[in-house]
């Protein structure tokens, strides 16, 4: 199935040539497609081909590609592509191919292969004694539901057993194809079930109507008079149980425990109060203003106290204020001076002044040096210098 040739040379034609009606029809074919797309008509012209000698020979090939201005290999990839191709000669009566692929396999495509071994050739793609039949495997033909099956030419036969089969090549081989039955030969239509349809099997939509059940309107208020409108067919029957808003659920929670109502009594507002003083409500911390009062007692202390909004002049601040200047200039005048002024209370009898002069030793290599050296009362760094 997978290695497809041409035909030997003995058998094939020294050439091929449409005849008028079909070339014809093959000029009407070819002015269907767009200008520089005419190779599209490859397929049709080959199928045409095949039904005027009954098999695409190598002439046929050539005589296509001339017609399509295409190289020839192109066309001969078509050919040998499709099993539709008949690329050797094949029965004259009918040429039977049997799908063999896996539904078919599975519902007893063997079975029809033994047939046609025994009724047409042991091996496929030859010809009986008479030349009137043929057979091959293919692969799906696309009957898989209804398998297994064959197709003579162009028509299907589905459904089918090998006693079945023998019948409809004996009928063949006699000229009496046309007669047979096409599609399933068994008592099913088309593709349904075997023995007819088990559901959906009514199609009357007036039975599935009460005629009893009371019309209602669109809006589900009262029962109409008549049919609802085109425009109003498609709306919701609100008066359903199911869809009527106003009617509450069996296990439908109080409005009054609902989520809503849960989310708005923890909520606040809270700008609520902020005009008086002192007001606000309370959390992790205080919200809203507070009073001077407790303003100046969290800012100055106990001995706490303003005047026209400034702090007092005895407060704490004033004290905290004053140390943190002195602070400042003891940092700028300790520039070049040998010993940081002490902490207040600190006591550091027990130091000694080399660790000082350690420190500035060890820095005695780089350019930044500043200082004086304790032995020469030179600037440091100048202790080589010669005078």
């Amino acid at each position: 199935m997978s290695v497809r040739r041409l035909a030997e040379d003995t058998v094939q034609p020294k050439g091929f040539a449409f005849s008028t009606e079909n070339a014809g029809w093959a000029e009407d074919v070819i002015r269907k497609y767009p200008e520089g797309r005419q190779q599209s008509a490859v397929i049709p012209l080959l199928m045409r081909a095949q039904e005027q000698d009954g098999w695409v020979t190598k002439a046929a090939i050539e005589y296509v590609a001339d017609k399509l201005r295409m190289p020839m290999i192109r066309v001969l990839e078509v050919a040998t592509f499709y099993t539709q191709f008949h690329l050797k000669p094949v029965g004259t009566r009918a040429h039977v191919q049997i799908c063999g692929t896996t539904p078919c396999m599975l519902r007893g495509s063997d079975e029809l292969k033994a047939t046609c071994r025994k009724h047409i050739h042991p091996e496929p793609f030859h010809l009986n004694e008479s030349g009137t039949l043929s057979w091959e495997e293919v692969e799906c033909l696309g009957a898989c539901v209804n398998a297994p099956m064959v197709m003579i030419f162009k028509d299907t036969y589905e459904d089918l057993t090998g006693e079945r089969l023998a019948e409809i090549i004996e009928a063949f081989d006699r000229g009496e194809g046309a007669g047979v039955r096409k599609g399933p030969q068994v008592d099913r239509h088309l593709s349904v079930p075997i023995g007819g349809l088990t559901t959906l099997n009514t199609f009357d939509d007036d039975d599935d109507i009460d005629q009893d059940a009371p019309t209602t309107s669109a809006a589900g208020s009262a029962p109409a008079s008549g049919a609802a409108s085109p425009s109003q067919a498609g709306r919701v029957n609100t008066a359903a149980p199911e869809t009527d808003a106003s009617i509450e659920a069996p296990g439908k929670a109080p409005a009054s425990q609902s989520r809503e109502a849960a989310d708005k009594a923890a909520s606040f507002d809270p700008a609520a109060g902020a005009d008086r003083p002192g007001s606000g409500q309370t959390g992790g911390t205080q919200q809203g203003p507070t009073g001077s009062a407790e303003r100046d007692k969290a800012e100055f202390g106990a001995a706490s106290g303003s005047t026209d909004g400034e702090p007092r002049s005895d407060g704490p601040l004033k004290t905290k204020g004053e140390a943190a200047d002195k602070a400042v200039v003891d940092d700028t005048k300790f520039v070049g001076d040998e010993k940081r002024p002490s902490p207040a209370g600190a006591d550091l009898s027990n130091k000694t002044s080399g660790a000082s002069d350690t420190l500035e030793g060890q820095r005695s290599n780089t350019s930044d040096t500043t200082g004086t050296d304790a032995a020469t009362d030179r600037p440091k760094g100048d202790a080589d210098k010669v005078d």
